[in-house]
């Protein structure tokens, strides 16, 4: 070793930016603070290791792509505070999608705000150790402390597999443990290791480089000497695989699975919604009796309960949305439901990683968007990024809800299925079936050119859902859907309710107009029709007049840009300010109030069936727009596809308009 290292100090041991041969920071180490990196394969329980070690809820899942963006927890110990980094999931350190090479670059230190981890937490999958020893070459081999962490143990004792973990820490020359995620107090040992990583061993010759015979030789030594016996084929897995990943049987069995999906989503929630719908009518109502008929009590019990409340009524949906994902998910389901759909993907031109962000993006497009960094070819993520937008999210729920309810009696059958939950499932069926077509599109006249990989996928075995695991899950959407209401739509309403609120009127003003100033009913009524709100719908009628919709159905579609759910908070508002007994039924009640439609039924079938499809293509999602323009790195494609969908949007629902009216 030199008395100087390149940067100056006395030897590379203490300095903390060399990374030659074995060199740590000690110094760094020493210190009261560090930072270690979370490393692992997909579907190894690296995730789930981290919520254990820090107690944070992070996203775990089946299949690759779901820890594509960082994540960053603290872990707090006797005497030091570590910053666990989780990175995304990656077989090797030779990069061939973004996420991938996400990992080698933070590794090395070469990302520009990122600092080099001072110690590596690697984990791999006890039951396909031998899968992961190119991984674990490579990172044995940058030198920086390391322990390994396997998990699954449970799974390998079961399926009569072996190994013993002190044996294999020796013939790596680094400290193994063995631990169960999944488990209650799994992460007191790792965050006892991460107390002392100066105290952590190290191989004196390090591995030779992965794929190369000297490296299969090594594995295979390794493996001999820690006793390692790999578990046999889980025989429950293998004859329920027979069915669910035939190329015809296991597809159709997929779509019945997720019509059965939708058909439990309106069968279980709709009591509930009921429930909670009552709650805030009641207490809209409540809420006059108690503070008389003002412009305070109206703002609190239209804008705020009125159309807050008419969003969170939605929750009952959301909730059983994320309990469906989130089953199936860690059942094992969706990582062969994406094998399937790589065949389907194939016939578009896209492959399976694709739909993995199709079904990220089920929850949110956002996550999706970021799963495409997995995907090695830049032309089919752009192709996939671009037509994610499309994919039904769980935004659309609470408009496809209140829609449905509208154009279907809930008692309705098609042959024995509910009629409501059906007509759901067609509606994420035609919007997957459209984000595939425009990929499509897209890939075949995208410029983007990238090297066609072929797409590899952990199957891990069926497992029966951790419920603890499930309720973090499911909360953290929730959460994130609660406090979207709480926030960017309790905006949007106040906002709203001030556009129809205003200009205010005096008694003197009313009475010219012909209106009781003590008829509160008519007051709310006159005073919308002549609000800013309503110059801003009648100032857009030639636009959405041949889809069906009135001024107010406007006023909703425009605040909708916003956030999706706007859309039923800002009907929600308009309906309790004309009835807060009873909300619902005055909006399914609602009538032209002029023009040459006056008197007649606004929410007719054709208007609706427009809506619903208008829904399926507009990109009305800011936060959507802005993600797309972070990993295009302009805002040129944002731009266009805005329009683009909203151009398809309005053709597509004067298309089902034109067609519901000849129906109906």
């Amino acid at each position: 070793m030199s008395e100087h290292c390149e940067h100056g100090h006395e030897t590379e041991t203490t300095c903390p930016h060399c990374d030659s041969g074995t060199a740590v920071s000690t110094k760094v180490l020493a210190s009261s603070s560090a930072k270690v990196a979370l490393v692992g394969a997909p579907n190894t329980g690296k995730s789930t290791v981290f919520n254990a070690v820090t107690g944070l809820k992070a996203k775990t899942g089946n299949y690759p792509g779901v820890t594509v963006s960082r994540t960053v927890g603290i872990v707090k110990t006797a005497d030091k505070q570590i910053t666990l980094e989780d990175l995304p999931g990656t077989y090797d350190l030779t990069p061939v999608s973004i996420d991938e090479k996400v990992v080698s670059d933070v590794l090395a230190g070469k990302i520009t705000g990122v600092a080099k981890p001072d110690a590596i937490l690697l984990v791999a999958d006890a039951g396909t150790l031998r899968r992961s020893f190119g991984l674990i070459a490579d990172v044995i081999s940058l030198g920086l402390p390391t322990v390994l962490c396997l998990t699954m143990i449970d799974e390998l004792t079961r399926r009569g597999g072996s190994v013993d973990s002190g044996r294999l820490a020796t013939a790596l020359g680094i400290p193994v443990v063995a631990i169960d995620g999944r488990r209650k107090g799994s992460g007191t040992q790792v965050r006892s290791l991460l107390g002392d990583i100066t105290g952590w061993a190290h191989p004196v010759i390090g591995p030779p480089s992965s794929g190369t015979e000297e490296w299969a030789a090594w594995t295979e030594s390794v493996l001999a000497e820690s006793d390692y016996r790999s578990p046999r084929p889980d025989p429950l897995t293998e004859r329920i695989d027979r069915f669910l990943l035939h190329p015809v049987l296991g597809t159709l069995i997929f779509f019945a699975v997720m019509f059965g999906f939708f058909q439990t989503i309106f069968a279980l929630a709709a009591p509930l919604q009921d429930y909670v719908e009552t709650g805030f009518a009641e207490l809209s109502s409540w809420v006059y009796d108690v503070g008389g008929d003002n412009w305070f009590t109206g703002f609190v019990a239209d804008a705020l309960i009125g159309g807050v409340g008419g969003v969170l009524v939605f929750v009952p949906q959301i909730a059983l949305l994320f309990v469906l994902i989130t089953f199936l998910e860690q059942l094992g389901y969706l990582s062969r439901a994406a094998f399937l759909m790589d065949r389907v993907m194939g016939t578009v031109g896209l492959e399976g990683r694709a739909f993995v962000a199709m079904l990220s993006s089920v929850a949110c497009a956002i996550p999706g968007i970021m799963a495409t960094r997995t995907m090695p070819s830049a032309r089919q993520r752009f192709a996939t990024m671009m037509s994610l937008p499309l994919m039904t999210c769980s935004a659309r729920m609470p408009v496809y809800t209140l829609l449905i309810g509208m154009l279907i009696a809930s008692d309705s059958k098609v042959w024995i299925f509910n009629a409501q939950g059906a007509v759901l499932f067609g509606l994420y069926l035609l919007g997957a079936m459209s984000t595939m077509t425009v990929a499509k599109i897209i890939s075949v006249f995208s410029a983007r050119r990238g090297p066609m990989m072929p797409f590899t996928m952990e199957m891990p075995p069926y497992r029966v859902p951790s419920w603890k695991l499930m309720l973090v899950e499911i909360w953290s959407p929730v959460k994130g859907f609660i406090r979207k209401a709480g926030t960017i739509i309790l905006f949007a309403t106040v906002v709203l309710w001030a556009l129809l609120n205003l200009p205010m009127r005096s008694d003197a003003d009313l009475v010219s107009a012909g209106i009781d100033p003590t008829d509160s009913a008519a007051v709310s009524t006159y005073t919308m029709n002549n609000s800013i709100a309503a110059s801003l719908g009648h100032g857009v009628e030639p636009v959405f007049d041949p889809l069906g919709f009135d001024w107010k159905t406007n006023v909703a579609v425009l605040s909708s840009l916003a956030a999706r759910e706007t859309f039923v908070a800002t009907l929600g508002q308009m309906s309790a300010a004309e009835d807060p007994e009873d909300p619902a039924s005055r909006l399914e009640a609602a009538r032209y109030d002029d023009g040459e439609n006056k008197g007649e039924k606004v929410f007719t079938p054709p208007t609706i069936v427009a809506l619903l499809i208008f829904f399926v293509y507009a990109l009305q999602c800011t936060s959507t727009l802005a993600v797309l323009r972070r990993e295009t790195a302009t805002w040129r494609w944002p731009l266009i596809i805005f329009g683009a969908y909203s151009l398809l949007a309005w053709l597509m629902a004067y298309l089902a308009h034109t067609i519901a009216v000849w129906v109906w």
